[in-house]
């Protein structure tokens, strides 16, 4: 099994930047392809972004390309996901989320990742 926890939300005005954290625990000796969800209220989950256990690979959300930026620590073991630009309507509860499949090209598919860390609130003020 793994564990996600994810941290790092907070209140910021438009056009500011946040960082957010993730770290597994558990079984990771193998490797996870991580990613990041966010949900607002009354929408459905949307994929922001998706690192592939190496790091090598990334692929990003449309709405945040550009903006946010997916990276892992030498462990692989945490992703970060660095917020920069930010609007109102990134508004949302993220989600971090992992998966033992090494799938090419990375899923943006939440059914995808079994495994998900608790989320973290995110507001920007306008």
């Amino acid at each position: 099994q793994v564990q996600l926890v994810d941290s790092g939300g907070g209140l910021v005005q438009a056009g500011g930047s946040l960082r957010l954290s993730c770290t597994a625990s558990g079984r990771t000796s193998s490797g996870l392809s991580m990613g990041w969800f966010r949900q607002a209220p009354g929408k459905e989950r949307e994929f922001v972004a998706a690192s592939s256990w190496s790091g090598d690979s990334t692929v990003y959300g449309d709405s945040v390309k550009g903006r946010f930026t997916i990276s892992r620590d030498g462990a692989d073991v945490t992703v970060h996901l660095q917020m920069n630009s930010l609007k109102p309507e990134d508004t949302a509860v993220y989600s971090c989320a992992a998966d033992w499949q090494r799938r090419i090209p990375l899923s943006r598919r939440p059914r995808d990742y079994p495994y998900w860390g608790q989320g973290t609130q995110v507001t920007i003020s306008s």
